[in-house]
């Protein structure tokens, strides 16, 4: 596998899964500064552009959710994803892509401080995406009770940007508890440490 990344970037997230996973993977540098996003073999894994996105064999993805989809069902070893048939896979699907749907166009929309009708926005806003989360997270340790999943990583990310990084979301107590069980994963201290290292 082949993870496309770079640090300080949204890569965090597809790294630390693949730390969760513990199976080999390359990381491919693409130097941001250096216009690398526009190269033509990174734009064959990723049209967008964008990163991270990965390549394992002739499958090519991008979106961190579906990344962590697709290591957490070619690697069940690794116990990321409740099994197809499994009651608790469509709450698991609900949370791994409420990073994306949700947290992030409520991050744009605390950022840039529009407003718009709750019934016109897809995330409802931002104020709703966080009461949801907060309730979600209070019962704890995971989205899954005591399983950890893959959505933990995109969720346990986002927040993590959000409180420590971006300083926009309130340590509220199950936020912070959250975070710290977060922090307190070999996998995530590994990738952390590759994102602060650098290239």
């Amino acid at each position: 596998m082949q993870l496309y990344w770079w640090p300080k970037t949204r890569s965090l997230r597809a790294l630390w899964m693949l730390e969760e996973v513990g199976e080999p993977y390359e990381r491919v540098p693409v130097n941001l500064q250096q216009g690398g996003q526009k190269d033509p073999a990174f734009l064959a894994v990723n049209p967008m552009g964008k990163l991270p996105a990965l390549a394992d064999g002739e499958a090519k993805l991008a979106e961190s959710a579906a990344i962590c989809a697709y290591a957490a069902d070619k690697f069940p070893e690794a116990g990321l994803a409740p099994a197809i048939g499994d009651p608790q896979r469509g709450r698991y699907l609900h949370w791994l892509f409420f990073a994306p749907a949700c947290i992030e166009p409520a991050f744009a929309q605390k950022f840039a401080k529009f407003e718009m009708p709750e019934t016109s926005a897809g995330w409802g806003s931002y104020d709703r995406v966080f009461a949801v989360l907060e309730q979600a997270l209070t019962a704890g340790p995971w989205l899954l009770g005591e399983n950890f999943s893959a959505a933990d990583v995109m969720i346990g990310s986002d927040l993590w940007f959000g409180i420590e990084v971006f300083k926009i979301v309130e340590a509220k107590p199950a936020f912070r508890a959250y975070v710290d069980h977060c922090l307190a994963r070999p996998a995530l201290q590994r990738a952390l440490a590759i994102d602060a290292a650098g290239v």
